[in-house]
């Protein structure tokens, strides 16, 4: 048990959303803007044809789930397994925090969403991270970076729906992230891998408080 606990203290690591260093695996996927938006042509983006993507965003307000690391287990712990796991600071008000266990290994990272009933009736979830630019998403002009979006997939809707997000690999361009009017729209010989269930959106400080009671003001749309 000892020995676990001080492998996965020495393997771990955590970065914060939404401009911090990502793993170089991450980094490696990363195209530009300009690109993201040329390569539309399959499907629509946020807010296109009527499709919207579930977005909710974080207030200022927010606290996110904080990972914090098992030292072990009473009775039975030690001084020396007490002291020897390490601590990332919080995260900043309406934002989040990856945790990267093993960058170089074929898991990314885990990231704690919030709890809701979307989240706990996925059935086989996975997490993407997206880029507010090449999903369509509308934030502050004065983003120029672009920003961190938490995608909940659900893999096993393998299925179509009208005007929902799908996550699809598309022959001769890879795995897209778009919604569709009809399933004749999708490229022949794709494959739905899953659908977006849920996307969390950071709050920042360039943001307007969100709080107003009206729900058209205090939700994306």
């Amino acid at each position: 048990m000892k020995s676990l606990f001080l492998l996965a203290t020495a393997l771990n690591s955590s970065v914060f959303a939404w401009v911090s260093p990502k793993p170089s695996s991450m980094a490696s996927t990363r195209v530009s803007t300009q690109l993201c938006m040329s390569t539309a042509s399959v499907g629509g983006l946020h807010g296109q044809n009527s499709c919207f993507l579930p977005l909710e965003q974080n207030d200022e307000e927010y606290y996110s789930p904080r990972i914090v690391q098992i030292a072990g287990m009473y009775p039975g712990i030690t001084k020396e397994e007490l002291k020897a796991v390490t601590f990332s600071p919080p995260s900043e008000m309406g934002q989040w925090s990856y945790d990267f266990s093993d960058p170089d290994g074929p898991q990314m990272g885990t990231v704690a969403l919030p709890g809701s009933n979307i989240v706990a009736s996925c059935e086989d979830p996975a997490v993407i991270i997206g880029e507010h630019f090449a999903l369509g998403v509308p934030l502050p002009d004065s983003l120029k970076e672009p920003v961190d979006l938490l995608l909940l997939v659900d893999r096993a809707k393998k299925g179509f729906s009208e005007r929902k997000f799908h996550v699809v690999d598309v022959p001769g361009e890879g795995v897209v992230i778009r919604g569709f009017e009809t399933r004749g729209e999708i490229p022949e010989g794709s494959e739905i891998l899953g659908r977006v269930d849920f996307v969390l959106v950071p709050w920042l400080p360039c943001m307007q408080k969100t709080k107003s009671g009206f729900m058209e003001d205090d939700q994306l749309y």
